[in-house]
């Protein structure tokens, strides 16, 4: 038996406690497609490829991390904006997007799912505070780890095994507390460090990141905007599968490199 539209948003709107947040963006449904649900696809960015993937999957629902509206709203509708808003509704699919509460959620969220990646351990204290939340997560491995493994840990829990991109090794030789934050968050660095984390990992990096990481005597790591996101929608794909047993419901991976 299908499910009604209003019921899948509603409950990830609750669980995913989206009043709390003043976000960068809405929070929820973004386009309204048909209001009976057989199938569900999760993502992290609602691009054009994973659109048409969705569509190809015959997806009633498309779910994600970034959506199509931001900031004030929608301006202008003209180019990919366009194309992709005709995919959706040419096809009667419904997108909804959950940014800031998907970072944060406890259970849900891509800052635990990325520590759990990590393998730090169960004690976590918040930090970094990102319009009015304290979006970051700290923690430590059940043992001190060498720089050189630590950023081996990232590696493998984050990058499929590659290097990551971006490497500020400054920080102490053996690292003992490591700070998270998914996404663009190198603005968190300092507050990383003001928390006494040897060791920082974010998705990508603002300019001055690099400057700031060496006067601040930290290791600064980026994995990547997309690696350190997936775990989000990844969650969410299983908390709708426990939740809508009617429902079909599976993560779509689009990898991006930044």
């Amino acid at each position: 038996m299908p499910v009604h539209l209003r019921d899948v948003v509603g409950y990830l709107d609750t669980t995913l406690e989206i009043d709390r947040f003043k976000d960068f963006a809405p929070n929820g449904l973004q386009v309204e497609g048909a209001m009976e649900v057989d199938t569900v696809v999760t993502g992290v960015s609602a691009s054009a490829e994973l659109i048409s993937r969705a569509i190809e999957m015959h997806a009633d629902l498309i779910v994600v991390h970034h959506g199509l509206v931001w900031g004030n709203g929608l301006t202008m509708i003209a180019g990919p904006l366009a194309r992709r808003l005709q995919l959706l509704l040419g096809n009667d699919v419904s997108l909804a997007a959950y940014h800031l509460p998907l970072d944060k959620h406890a259970r849900l969220g891509n800052n635990v799912g990325l520590c759990d990646a990590l393998g730090l351990g169960a004690q976590r204290e918040p930090f970094g505070d990102v319009r009015g939340q304290p979006l970051g997560l700290a923690g430590q491995w059940s043992q001190p780890l060498t720089r050189d493994d630590a950023i081996a840990r990232i590696a493998a829990g984050v990058c499929k095994g590659q290097t990551p991109r971006f490497v500020f090794p400054h920080g102490p030789a053996i690292v003992r507390r490591v700070g998270v934050c998914s996404g663009a968050a190198s603005d968190l660095l300092e507050a990383a460090s003001a928390n006494h984390c040897d060791l920082y990992v974010t998705g990508e990096l603002a300019e001055r990141a690099g400057d700031l990481a060496k006067e601040l005597q930290i290791t600064l790591v980026a994995a990547g905007h997309y690696a350190t996101e997936v775990f989000g929608v990844q969650r969410v794909a299983e908390e709708l599968r426990l939740r809508f047993p009617a429902l079909t419901v599976q993560f779509v991976p689009v990898p991006n490199p930044l």
